[in-house]
């Protein structure tokens, strides 16, 4: 195909004014008759004053000017709202044609196949942002709205209004959550890639868990922030494909190993995925402010993990989303310069 074909061109000028009402050189049509209109009016006035036989007959003068000018007013008040009228119907016909003409163009583009595979990728990618946004808000809306079965119960009153004696603990302020279990492993993990799906229960129900743990809460949280943030420039952590660190680096990572030590954590090397999160970093201040509060907060939970994790559950940890997130957002912040 040659260059026109491939490249959609302009409409020419000609096209978007083609309905264009034509512009008359000499007085509008409107304007002529209100002047026809108001030298008819004032001969008429004066025809009355020339021919009245008394001068004492005449109204006053502020009557007279009343006679005069308001309908001379409401003349040209007429004309310039027909004008007005004429004006927009010119201007609406001209936009309608400008509008079949770009739809015209935009469907001989698309019968010609010319771009079809931009506009596919660009709409695709907005139905997968739409969808992840809705995925998101459903989470959201499931972990405010939804009570875990195995929480730990109210505190029930007795019949004379005190509690009972298995429930002194709480009644003396201890939180609920202190009563929980710890939180395994498998749950800090499973919780941190968070629930594939909406209908994903398992995952739903170790992200209830982690929840009730504060350090874990305040992680996912943080997580939640900047995969949003994330998703809303087209970067989704299951597009990303980075290589994997051994257990060791990691655990290096947690004893407090930055730079060079630990170059191999970042393993995110999709170029245009860096780029915009490095641009966004530096002009959008609340990005800036999440992603450091999300790599402050991964730091502290992840080197009490690693402490208590054996390398296989450091190994599933390092393929979740929550640890993508940190991969890039680590070499953009200079981690692991």
């Amino acid at each position: 195909m040659s260059d026109s074909q491939d490249t959609p061109r302009p409409a020419s000028p000609g096209v978007f004014e083609r309905g264009r009402a034509p512009r008359d050189s000499s007085i509008a049509v409107t304007d002529v008759a209100a002047l026809l209109a108001s030298a008819a009016w004032l001969g008429l006035c004066g025809v009355a004053l020339w021919t009245n036989p008394s001068p004492d007959a005449l109204p006053s003068w502020l009557v007279l000017a009343l006679i005069v000018l308001v309908p001379l007013g409401l003349i040209w008040v007429a004309a310039v709202s027909v004008g007005a009228a004429r004006a927009m119907r010119a201007e609406t016909a001209r936009l309608h044609t400008t509008i079949e003409a770009l739809r015209k163009a935009y469907l001989a583009q698309a019968q010609s196949g010319t771009g079809e595979g931009t506009d596919n990728a660009v709409l695709r990618r907005l139905s997968e942002m739409a969808t992840t946004q809705k995925n998101l808000e459903s989470m959201l809306a499931m972990l405010g709205g939804t009570r875990s079965v195995d929480a730990p119960l109210a505190i029930q009153p007795t019949a004379d209004g005190a509690a009972d004696e298995s429930q002194a603990s709480l009644s003396l302020g201890t939180p609920a959550e202190a009563l929980d279990p710890p939180l395994s492993n498998a749950d800090f993990v499973q919780a941190l890639n968070f629930p594939e799906t909406a209908e994903d229960q398992n995952g739903f129900a170790a992200l209830r868990r982690a929840l009730r743990d504060r350090q874990t809460a305040q992680l996912i949280r943080a997580s939640q922030d900047v995969l949003t943030l994330l998703s809303q420039d087209g970067i989704y952590m299951d597009d990303l494909r980075p290589d994997m660190a051994r257990p060791e680096v990691w655990r290096a990572f947690a004893e407090g190993a930055r730079g060079r030590a630990v170059a191999g954590l970042g393993g995110v090397r999709d170029r245009s995925s860096l780029a915009l999160t490095a641009g966004r970093m530096k002009q959008d201040p609340i990005f800036k402010d999440a992603a450091h509060h999300f790599l402050r907060r991964f730091d502290q939970s992840f080197a009490a993990f690693a402490a208590r994790a054996d390398d296989a559950e450091i190994q599933a940890f390092s393929d979740t989303r929550t640890a993508r997130a940190f991969m890039i957002l680590g070499r953009v912040a200079g981690t692991f310069d």
